[in-house]
C-alpha cells in the first residue's frame, strides 16, 4: 500500500493568512486550525497536512535573521517526521526568505515550498486557494517512493520556480514572481508538467546539513549616475561591515572615476567581500568583458554571475558565517552551491 505523504504547513504571516470578518469586512488573522473548513478541497489531496504558525505572525517586511532561524529550526526539528514542507509567507520578501532557506539546508532531500497570495484567503477572487493547494500537492509529489522536488521552491500563479532564482516583479498582478535566468521547475495546468532536467538534485547518500550561523553585517549598494564619493564613502564606512552586494550596470560595469576604484581597493584591503551583480533583470555579470568591469575584476571583486540580488545577499550572509579565508570565499561564491547561478559548461 502506498504510504501517504505527511506535509508540514508553516504560517509565518502575510496576506494569505488573512480573512475578512463577515460582520465588519475588516481583515483578521486566519485560524489555521479551521483550514479544512475554509478550504475543503484539501480533503481531496492524497496526503496528511499538519499546520503550525509563528507564535506572533509577522508582516514579511519585518523578516530578519532571528525569524529565519525560527523558521529554519521549525523545519529542521521536524525534518524526519515529514515528507515535505510548505511555508506561507508574505510576498514582499519571499524571494529573500527562499534564498536564505536554500543556503540553510545543504543536501536537502525533501521539498521546502514557499507560497503566499496577493489577496486574502477569504476574498472572493483570492489566488490563495490555488497557490496553497498546488504548493501542498507539489510538496507531496513522489516518484518511486521519493520526493520529486528536493530543493527550496517558490510557487506562485501556476509555476514552481527555484527559490533562489526568483524576484518579485509585480505588486498588483497575480503573477507576482519571475525566474528570469532559470526555467520553471513545474507548471500547473490540467496536469502538473514537471521539468525534470531543471530540478536540483544531490547524492542520495549525502547527509543533510543545517546552517544558521549567518552574518548580517552586509549591505546592498546600487550604482547610479551621479553617485558621489562623499555619499558612497559614508555608506561603506560602517563599522563592522563585512560584505557588500554591488548592483552595477549591464554586464557588471561601473564608473571608472579614480575615487571609486580607490574606494573599492580600500574595501578589499579591509577584508570586506564585494560581490558584483547586475541591475538588469535578465542576463549575467561578465567580469572583464568591458574595460569598466575589467578594472573591478583586477581589484578583486567577486563575480556574482547571474545571481539575483536576493540570492547574492543570502549567499554572502551564509558564507560569511562559515569563516572562510578570502581565496576560498571567492571560489565558493563563484561556484553554484544550490543552483543559484548558471555555471558555463
Amino acid at each position: 500500500m502506498k504510504k501517504q505523504a505527511r506535509i508540514l504547513l508553516i504560517y509565518t504571516g502575510g496576506t494569505i493568512g488573512m480573512a475578512k470578518d463577515v460582520n465588519t469586512g475588516a481583515l483578521v488573522p486566519f485560524d489555521f486550525d479551521q483550514l479544512l473548513v475554509h478550504i475543503p478541497e484539501l480533503r481531496l489531496l492524497d496526503c496528511e497536512v499538519v499546520s503550525v504558525s509563528f507564535e506572533n505572525p509577522i508582516d514579511s517586511s519585518d523578516m530578519n535573521l532571528q525569524h529565519y532561524r525560527v523558521l529554519g529550526d521549525c523545519i529542521y526539528n521536524a525534518y524526519q517526521e515529514y515528507d515535505g514542507f510548505v511555508v506561507l509567507h508574505g510576498s514582499d520578501t519571499m524571494s529573500y526568505t527562499a534564498s536564505i532557506l536554500s543556503f540553510m539546508f545543504e543536501n536537502l532531500a525533501k521539498p521546502i515550498i514557499l507560497t503566499g497570495s496577493q489577496l486574502p484567503i477569504g476574498d472572493l477572487r483570492t489566488d490563495a486557494k490555488e497557490n496553497l493547494i498546488t504548493a501542498i500537492q507539489i510538496a507531496a509529489l513522489q516518484e518511486v517512493g521519493r520526493p520529486v522536488v528536493t530543493e527550496v521552491g517558490l510557487y506562485f500563479e501556476y509555476k514552481l520556480m527555484r527559490g533562489n532564482r526568483t524576484t518579485k516583479i509585480n505588486a498588483e498582478h497575480f503573477e507576482a514572481f519571475k525566474s528570469y535566468n532559470y526555467p520553471d521547475l513545474i507548471t500547473s495546468g490540467v496536469h502538473l508538467q514537471i521539468n525534470h532536467d531543471a530540478l536540483w538534485s544531490v547524492d542520495s547518500k549525502s547527509v543533510m546539513k543545517y546552517h544558521k550561523n549567518f552574518d548580517e553585517n552586509v549591505m546592498i549598494v546600487k550604482i547610479f549616475p551621479g553617485l558621489n564619493e562623499r555619499m558612497f564613502r559614508s555608506m561603506v564606512s560602517a563599522s563592522g561591515l563585512r560584505g557588500v552586494v554591488l548592483e552595477t550596470y549591464g554586464a557588471g560595469n561601473a564608473t571608472t572615476q579614480q575615487w571609486f576604484l580607490e574606494l573599492m581597493k580600500e574595501l578589499i584591503l579591509r577584508g570586506v567581500h564585494v560581490v558584483n551583480v547586475t541591475q538588469c533583470a535578465v542576463g549575467s555579470v561578465v567580469m572583464g568583458q568591458y574595460e569598466t568591469s575589467a578594472m573591478l575584476k583586477n581589484i578583486g571583486l567577486i563575480d556574482g554571475k547571474d545571481s539575483t540580488t536576493e540570492s547574492a545577499l543570502a549567499k554572502l550572509m551564509y558564507l560569511l558565517g562559515e569563516n572562510l579565508d578570502a581565496k576560498t570565499f571567492k571560489i565558493k561564491f563563484e561556484t553554484s552551491l544550490r543552483g543559484e547561478i548558471t555555471e558555463k559548461s
